[in-house]
C-alpha cells in the first residue's frame, strides 16, 4: 500500500497541468484578433447597389405621332401646247419668283399661227364694212321701191353675218394668241423648283406630264395621322366645335428631325380632315411650320410632338429601377437602415429616361437603380449614388 500513494499524486499533478496548459493556450487564443475573425469568415460582405432618389417635378405631357413634310403649295408645271422643248430658263433647285420664266417651247409655228389668224380677221371686218354700205345704201332705196325688199332683207342678212365672222376671227385671234403665250411656261408661285423632268429637244404637250414641280416650302406643312380613338378622346374633352378650334391653338407643335434634334420653330394645327380613312382608321392632320432659311424640304420624315398638358408635381424614378412582375409594378427601396424593402407602385407617362409614379411612392426614398437582380426583401445592402443620364434635361412624357 505504501508504494501505490506516491504514483497516484503524481497523476493527479501532471492531470493538473494539462488542465493548465490548455487554459493558458485557450486565453492566448482569444487575446489575438486573428482567432475571433475565424467566426465571421463564411458571412458575405453586403451588396453593393446603385441608388437614386425619387424627385419631383412638372412635366410637360406630349404625344407624338410619325409624319412627312410637303410644300404649302405644289404646282406641278405642265406644257399647256404641243412643241418642241427649246429651252430651259432655270437651275435646278434654285428659289423661282411667282412669274420667273422655266422654258421655252419653239414658238415659230404658233407665231405663224396668229399672223394667219390675224389675216383672216381682216377679211371678215372688211367684209363687215361692205355690208354696213350696203345696209346704208339700200335703205333709202327700199322707202322710194328702187329696190325689192328682198334685196334689202339680204344686205341686212349679209351685215349680221359678217358681224359674227368678225367676232369668231377675233376668238381665232385671241387663242392663237394664247398659244403663243403658252410657249413660255413661267412659275404661277414662290417656292423651290425641282429637277426637270423633260430635256431640251423634246416633244412636250398636255399629255406628256408634268415638266417640273414648284413648292412653297416657307411654312411648310407637316402631314400625320391620329387615331380614330384619339379624336374621340379629344371631342369628349371639348364638346363644342368652338372650344375645339380655341384649344388646337393653344396647342405647343414641335417637330423632332430624324437625328433626334428639334426644329427650332413651333408650328400650329392648320387643318383636319373631312373623314377618317377608311383604310387606315385615322384621321389627317396638317401642321403649319416656319421655313424661313428652307432647312426644311417636302419628302422629309419627322416626329411630330404636341404638348397637351403640364402634370405638377410628378414623382419621377429612372426607369431601370421599375421592374414589372405579371402585369404589376414593384421598385426595391433603401431605408435608413440599408435594408431593402420592395414596394409595389403605379406607374404613368414615361419621361425620356424616368417613369412617372403616380402611386406608391414619396420624394426622397431611395430606389435601387443597379444590382436589382440580387435583392430580396429585408437583405442589408451598401448603397451608391447612381449618376442618371437624364441629368440636365427638362422632363417631358410621352
Amino acid at each position: 500500500m505504501k508504494t501505490e500513494q506516491p504514483k497516484s499524486a503524481r497523476a493527479l499533478r501532471l492531470a493538473s497541468l494539462r488542465a493548465g496548459w490548455m487554459l493558458m493556450s485557450a486565453g492566448a487564443c482569444l487575446s489575438f484578433p486573428g482567432c475571433k475573425a475565424k467566426e465571421h469568415a463564411t458571412l458575405p460582405p453586403p451588396p453593393t447597389v446603385e441608388v437614386a432618389a425619387v424627385t419631383e417635378a412638372d412635366v410637360p405631357i406630349y404625344h407624338e405621332w410619325i409624319g412627312s413634310l410637303d410644300g404649302l403649295v405644289n404646282a406641278q408645271i405642265r406644257a399647256q401646247v404641243t412643241g418642241y422643248l427649246f429651252k430651259q430658263n432655270y437651275r435646278e433647285g434654285d428659289l423661282i419668283k411667282k412669274g420667273d420664266l422655266l422654258f421655252e417651247i419653239d414658238h415659230r409655228p404658233f407665231q405663224a399661227v396668229l399672223d394667219q389668224d390675224r389675216g383672216l380677221l381682216a377679211q371678215a371686218e372688211a367684209r363687215l364694212g361692205k355690208t354696213e354700205l350696203d345696209v346704208r345704201r339700200y335703205g333709202p332705196l327700199v322707202k322710194d321701191k328702187a329696190i325689192s325688199q328682198e334685196e334689202y332683207d339680204d344686205a341686212v342678212q349679209a351685215n349680221l353675218e359678217a358681224k359674227a365672222a368678225v367676232v369668231s376671227a377675233k376668238a381665232q385671234v385671241e387663242q392663237a394668241q394664247l398659244n403663243l403665250e403658252f410657249t413660255t411656261i413661267t412659275s404661277p408661285i414662290d417656292g423651290i423648283a425641282s429637277i426637270a423632268r423633260a430635256q431640251i429637244g423634246d416633244l412636250v404637250g398636255p399629255a406628256t406630264g408634268e415638266l417640273t414641280t414648284v413648292s412653297t416650302i416657307d411654312p411648310i406643312k407637316a402631314y400625320y395621322n391620329v387615331t380614330e380613338q384619339a379624336y374621340i378622346n379629344f371631342t369628349r374633352l371639348f364638346g363644342s366645335e368652338s372650344a375645339r378650334s380655341d384649344r388646337l391653338r393653344q396647342l405647343e407643335i414641335e417637330l423632332v428631325l430624324t437625328d433626334g434634334t428639334v426644329y427650332s420653330h413651333k408650328g400650329q394645327i392648320y387643318a383636319a380632315d373631312r373623314q377618317i380613312g377608311p383604310t387606315t382608321g385615322a384621321l389627317r392632320v396638317e401642321a403649319l411650320f416656319p421655313n424661313p432659311d428652307n432647312a426644311l424640304r417636302p419628302g422629309e420624315f419627322a416626329r411630330v410632338r404636341v404638348k397637351f398638358d403640364l402634370k405638377h408635381d410628378s414623382l419621377l424614378v429612372p426607369q431601370r429601377a421599375v421592374s414589372e412582375l405579371q402585369g404589376s409594378y414593384q421598385v426595391a427601396l433603401v431605408g435608413q437602415d440599408s435594408k431593402i424593402h420592395v414596394q409595389p407602385v403605379r406607374v404613368g407617362e414615361r419621361v425620356g429616361s424616368l417613369w412617372m409614379i403616380e402611386d406608391g411612392l414619396q420624394p426622397g426614398q431611395r430606389v435601387v437603380v443597379e444590382g436589382t437582380q440580387r435583392l430580396r426583401e429585408g437583405i442589408v445592402v451598401n448603397p451608391i449614388n447612381f449618376t442618371s443620364e437624364f441629368v440636365g434635361k427638362s422632363p417631358a412624357a410621352h
